[in-house]
Order: C-alpha cells, then sequence, then structure tokens
C-alpha cells in the first residue's frame, strides 16, 4: 500500500478512531431521520483528519500549522454538536461526555505537534 506522510501521525491516527464513534451517531441520526443534525456531524468529523491530511502535505510549516489550527476548530465544532445532541436526548451524556474526553486529547496533541513544527 502507498502510504502518505499523514498514515503515520499520530494525531491523525487518533482522529480516525474518534470519527469511527462519531459516524455511528451520524448514522443513527441519519436512520432517524435527524438529517440535519447527521449531516453536520459528518462533515465536521471528516474536516478533523481531512486537515490534517491536507495540511501534512503543505510545502511549508507555517501552512501545515494553518490547517492544524482548521482541524483543531473543526473539533470544537463537533464537541458543540455532541453537546446539543445531549440536551435534545439524541445521545445520552455518558456517550457525549466520552467523545469530549477524546476530543479535548485530540485537541492537546494536535497544539503539541503543531509547536514541533517550529522547533
Amino acid at each position: 500500500m502507498i502510504k502518505f506522510r499523514f498514515h503515520d501521525l499520530e494525531i491523525w491516527q487518533q482522529a480516525i478512531e474518534i470519527s469511527d464513534s462519531l459516524f455511528d451517531i451520524s448514522n443513527q441520526l441519519n436512520a432517524n431521520r435527524y438529517y440535519r443534525f447527521a449531516e453536520q456531524l459528518r462533515g465536521a468529523t471528516l474536516s478533523i483528519s481531512n486537515n490534517i491530511a491536507e495540511g501534512s502535505g503543505s510545502s511549508s510549516n507555517k501552512d501545515f500549522a494553518h490547517f492544524l489550527n482548521i482541524a483543531h476548530r473543526s473539533a470544537f465544532e463537533v464537541s458543540n454538536i455532541l453537546i446539543n445532541l445531549s440536551r435534545q436526548s439524541l445521545i445520552d451524556i455518558n456517550t457525549c461526555n466520552e467523545l469530549n474526553y477524546q476530543l479535548n486529547l485530540l485537541c492537546r496533541r494536535i497544539t503539541t505537534f503543531k509547536r514541533t513544527l517550529f522547533r
């Protein structure tokens, strides 16, 4: 298999792992006809790993950092969506809390990784 640089990035791997759970939630929302919630969650979820991947192909660390900022912000968007889903009783609070915990760890790792780009 051909490997791109991002395949070896732990932050990308973690984003993909989190997205598995988020896609499951999105699929449940779709099945229950909450299409807009499902679409918004999928889009924000994909944005995290997509921007890490896209940024890894940048020709400069400054450009890569820009894409990492977008990925970071997308994680915040996902967290907001999860909170709204929980408040509407569309996901349980434990699921919301666990995914927010994972997103928080990912955000911290993205920030730490971004700092290494400028050392």
